[in-house]
């Protein structure tokens, strides 16, 4: 656009007088031409400055087509790069109304554009929300799915997000298999599937799109590496057995130990059973709770599962006596027997 004019009017604001190229193209056989049709001028809002609003006196030309064979026989100027076609700002206006718009809200944005020199209303600025929220999405390769609660620990949806764009493309009521099976099923372009460790994403991804690479995100393998060398550490020295009993004493209670571990997998595997024999009868989560005498969010988060999730061994604590196992063995190997030394 080339700038003729500047000037402020009488109201305080700034008006700018521009055209476009000399020449135009036509769009149907993109034939240049000289030849004007006719003109109109435009008028758009542009960023304020100093305070005042800016308005741009855009003079938009008609050329006629030199092309005979051509079926059009007139065009217009096309001015995408200043302002989309009847819009009433310029396109980078239109950009930070929307910006504002998703952060603030209607009358929130309202008030801050004011103030920043821009006078709009709470209307246009939703008008603004729902002409962007129509625009159709490209098709998303690589995507990503995780968990978020409408309620924390009571009401919980799944999020789709394309990783690429790094914008969210669909939110789902709920966080069931067969949900996120038939969205998969509605979108074979899907490649590569980013997700947590929860057993529920990963069979509806094989079930809805058995075409895609299931890859873990980088947070939770780092959440999942950070919990790893945690336990570790804190069980560093107990992978010895009882060092403090003599070998026929390690061998004994190393066995008596694995049948007691053996015995509790068992039980665990019987109540994990009960559970989902109850669940299939359509008992909710806290009728279950109030049979098997569980808590409803422990019946919630078994039922989750396909198999009976594993215990997590607890943190050592400074009351426990094997939390001071390697300084009892430095002590008992110096030959002191007594508590008191």
């Amino acid at each position: 656009m080339e700038v003729g004019e500047v000037r402020q009017s009488e109201t305080g604001a700034w008006v700018v007088s521009g055209r476009l190229a000399p020449n135009g193209t036509c769009p149907e056989c993109g034939t240049p031409s000289r030849q004007r049709h006719g003109w109109r001028c435009r008028r758009i809002e542009d960023f304020p400055a100093q305070g005042q609003a800016v308005w741009i006196e855009l003079r938009v030309c008609r050329w006629r087509c030199l092309n005979s064979d051509c079926r059009r026989r007139t065009f217009s100027d096309r001015e995408a790069a200043v302002a989309t076609p009847y819009a009433r700002r310029t396109s980078r206006q239109a950009q930070l109304l929307g910006h504002v718009a998703h952060a603030a809200g209607g009358t929130p944005a309202e008030r801050l554009l004011r103030r920043l020199g821009i006078r709009v209303s709470d209307d246009t600025i939703l008008r603004q929300l729902l002409r962007a929220a129509q625009v159709v999405p490209p098709r998303a390769r690589i995507i990503g799915i995780d968990d978020w609660s409408w309620r924390k620990s009571q009401n919980y949806g799944t999020i789709i997000i394309d990783l690429e764009r790094r914008a969210v493309i669909d939110v789902l009521e709920d966080r069931d298999v067969v949900t996120c099976t038939d969205w998969l099923r509605r979108h074979p372009e899907v490649e590569v599937i980013s997700r947590d460790r929860c057993g529920l994403y990963a069979q509806a991804a094989r079930k809805g799109a058995p075409q895609a690479e299931q890859v873990a995100d980088r947070f939770h393998i780092v959440q999942n590496l950070r919990m790893a060398i945690e336990e570790q550490m804190n069980l560093h020295g107990r992978a010895t057995g009882r060092a403090l009993l003599s070998d026929a004493d390690n061998i004994s209670t190393a066995s008596n130990l694995l049948k007691s571990r053996l015995a509790h997998r068992k039980s665990r595997e019987e109540i994990y059973e009960t559970i989902r024999a109850l669940r299939q009868q359509g008992l909710t989560c806290s009728e279950i709770g109030r049979r098997t005498g569980f808590p409803r969010r422990s019946v919630a988060k078994w039922l989750q599962f396909e198999t009976p999730p594993d215990r997590k061994r607890a943190v050592l604590k400074r009351s426990s006596a094997w939390y001071f196992e390697e300084y009892l063995k430095q002590r008992w190997e110096n030959g002191i027997r007594s508590g008191n030394g």
